[in-house]
């Protein structure tokens, strides 16, 4: 956008599509989550005698990462209640990453 326009026009051209992505993507996130916890009943398997495998392992890790962020954003969109600790989006957008990485290593 900065190539197009001037500093101005850009700021209020992100504004404008920030306030639409502000609308969304918390109700996104909560669809998403609710089919992860769907789909986790679905793919989990049974626990062997020898415990879980490596596939359970981290799936109940990514399970946990996604409920946290899950909790968080319907506590935030639905109830206005502000997250106590961990207030930046630093640390939620980390979990997105790590949860994509252990996606990745979950099939190795």
């Amino acid at each position: 956008m900065k190539q197009t326009l001037n500093e101005e026009e850009a700021t209020k051209a992100r504004e404008a599509i920030m306030m639409h992505v502000r609308k969304v993507v918390p109700y996104a996130l909560m669809v998403a989550v609710a089919s992860g916890l769907f789909m986790i009943t679905q793919v989990f398997g049974e626990i062997t005698e020898e415990g879980m495998s490596h596939f359970q392992i981290l799936l109940s890790i990514k399970a946990f990462f996604a409920s946290w962020l899950g909790i968080r954003g319907i506590n935030q969109k639905l109830f206005k209640i502000n997250p106590f600790v961990f207030t930046s989006h630093l640390f939620p957008f980390i979990l997105v990453v790590i949860i994509i990485l252990l996606s990745q290593l979950m099939y190795l």
